[in-house]
C-alpha cells in the first residue's frame, strides 16, 4: 500500500539481491518474496551507499524502513523521516511508543480500552507489593490522534498529492496505520472506526460495516469495552437527555454526551472551536478522537474526547496562525513536513514546518504569533537564536519573508 504521501514522482529505488528496481516494478512482489524472512534486505538508494530496509508482509509484500533510520534518508526520500527531537513524537519514543520488533509498535496509553460496572479504583497504600516499577510515560488521546496522523502520512505534503485527500483517503490510510499496532494486548485496527466516505447509494452497507465494527463494544461478563472514533467534527445539538455529537460521514450515527461533559470538552478546546470563525481566508476542519462504550444496542456514548486543527489538506495545526505558512508552502508546490506537538506541553520548541527540497538537509520554518503567550514566544525565540545564523523566521504580525528557493531532487 502507497501512504498518502507517496505518489507519482515520489517512486523509491531500492537495491535487492544485486538488482536496482523501481518500487512500482511489475515483479517487485516476486523479488521481494524471495528476500522475506532471509537475512538480506534491500537498500534504499536515495543517498550514495543506500540506506537498510526490511520486507513485511501484510496482504503483499512490503519495503518498510527499519527502525530509528528515518533520518538517514534524504529530504526527499518517502522513507524520510525527521529526527523524533524535531517534534512532541521524541518524549514518547522509548516510553509510551515502543518497537521492540521491527514493524510491531507497542502504545503505552493514559486511557482505558474497558470499563467495569460497579469497580472503582481504590487509591492509596498497597500492600505485599513485591516489586516496584519505574514509571513510565503514556500517551493521551490527543497524542494518539498525532501519531495516526503521521503514520499514516498527513503530516507530509508533496504536490502531487494536490487534490487527492478526501475522506476516502483518510478512512483508508489511518486504518491501515492503525495495523500492526498494540494497545494493552489489544491491535488498535479492532479498536478504531474512522468514518467511510457518505454515499447515498451505499449508506446502508455502510452503515452495517459501522455495526460490525462496533460490535466489539458489547458488554461481556461485566466489562463494557472502549473504542476510538476518528472523524471531522460537524455540530453538537443539546436534547433533554444531553448532546447529540455529530461527526461528518455519519450522518445516521450520532455520538451521544452530558451536557456537563461536553461544556467541559468546550471550554478546554475553546480555541479550536473559535478557529472554524476565524477570519483567516482558509478553510479550517476540526478533527475529533472519541473514545466511546455502548450505551445501549447501537448507541455510542463518549467517555472522552480530544480535538485538533487541520487545514483543509487534513494536515495538523497547532493554530490559526500556521495556516498561511501552510498554504504558501502547498500553493507553491514545495515538499514538507509539519512537526506535530504529541503530548508536549507546548510546540514553540519545534519548527512550525521542515522543508524537505531545500538541499540536502531539511530546513525548520518558525512562525511567532503576536497571540502567542509570552511564555511560548520566549521558547520560540531561543529555539531560533539557537538554529545559527539566518533561520526562517516570520512574525505574523509582518509580511511573510520568501521560502528559501527549491534545489533540483534527486533521483531515489
Amino acid at each position: 500500500m502507497v501512504p498518502p504521501n507517496i505518489a507519482e514522482g515520489d517512486i523509491q529505488r531500492f537495491s535487492i539481491k544485486g538488482r536496482v528496481v523501481e518500487a512500482n516494478a511489475s515483479d517487485m512482489q516476486e523479488l521481494l518474496a524471495h528476500v522475506y524472512e532471509t537475512p538480506e534486505r534491500p537498500r534504499c538508494l536515495c543517498i550514495p551507499g543506500g540506506v537498510e530496509m526490511y520486507v513485511a508482509r501484510h496482504r503483499l509484500f512490503v519495503v518498510k524502513r527499519m527502525p530509528d533510520t528515518g533520518c538517514r534518508h534524504h529530504p526527499s526520500c518517502p522513507s524520510f523521516e525527521p529526527e523524533c527531537q524535531q517534534s512532541g513524537l521524541g518524549e514518547l519514543v522509548g516510553e509510551a511508543i515502543l518497537e521492540l520488533v521491527p514493524g510491531q509498535i507497542q502504545l503505552r496509553v493514559d486511557f482505558p480500552w474497558v470499563r467495569t460496572a460497579g469497580r472503582n479504583l481504590v487509591r492509596g497504600e498497597v500492600h505485599g507489593v513485591a516489586e516496584v516499577e519505574a514509571p513510565r510515560r503514556r500517551m493521551s488521546l490527543h497524542a494518539l490522534m498525532h501519531f495516526l496522523f503521521e503514520r499514516a502520512g498527513f503530516n507530509r505534503w508533496s504536490p502531487a498529492m494536490a487534490g487527492k485527500r478526501n475522506q476516502g483517503v483518510l478512512h483508508k490510510y489511518l486504518m491501515h496505520a492503525a495495523e500492526d499496532v498494540v494497545v494493552k494486548g489489544v491491535g488498535l485496527s479492532d479498536r478504531l472506526y474512522v468514518p467511510e466516505a457518505f454515499n447515498e447509494a451505499s449508506k446502508f452497507e455502510a452503515a452495517q460495516r459501522r455495526r460490525n465494527k462496533l460490535a466489539v463494544l458489547r458488554p461481556h461478563e461485566g466489562q463494557s469495552p472502549l473504542a476510538v472514533v476518528i472523524g471531522e467534527f460537524k455540530v453538537c445539538e443539546a436534547t433533554t437527555l444531553g448532546r447529540r455529537v455529530w461527526v461528518k460521514h455519519m450522518p445516521d450515527a450520532p455520538l451521544l454526551v452530558g451536557t456537563k461533559t461536553w461544556e467541559r470538552i468546550e471550554r478546554v478546546f475553546a480555541s479550536l472551536f473559535e478557529a472554524r470563525d476565524a477570519d483567516s481566508g482558509h478553510k479550517v476542519r476540526l478533527v475529533l478522537a472519541a473514545l466511546i462504550r455502548a450505551r445501549r444496542e447501537h448507541t455510542y456514548e463518549i467517555d472522552a474526547a480530544s480535538l485538533m486543527l487541520t487545514s483543509e489538506h487534513w494536515i495538523p495545526i497547532e493554530g490559526v496562525h500556521e495556516l498561511p505558512l501552510v498554504h504558501a508552502l502547498v500553493d507553491q508546490g514545495r515538499r514538507f513536513v509539519k512537526p506535530l506537538r504529541y503530548d508536549a506541553r507546548s510546540a514553540a520548541a519545534f519548527p512550525n514546518a521542515l522543508l524537505l527540497d531545500a538541499g540536502p538537509l531539511p530546513l525548520p520554518l518558525h512562525v511567532i504569533s503576536a497571540f502567542m503567550a509570552p511564555k511560548e514566544r520566549t521558547e520560540k525565540e531561543r529555539v531560533v537564536r539557537a538554529a545559527g545564523a539566518a533561520p526562517w523566521l516570520w512574525w505574523s504580525t509582518e509580511a511573510m519573508p520568501a521560502l528559501p528557493e527549491a534545489v533540483m531532487l534527486r533521483n531515489h
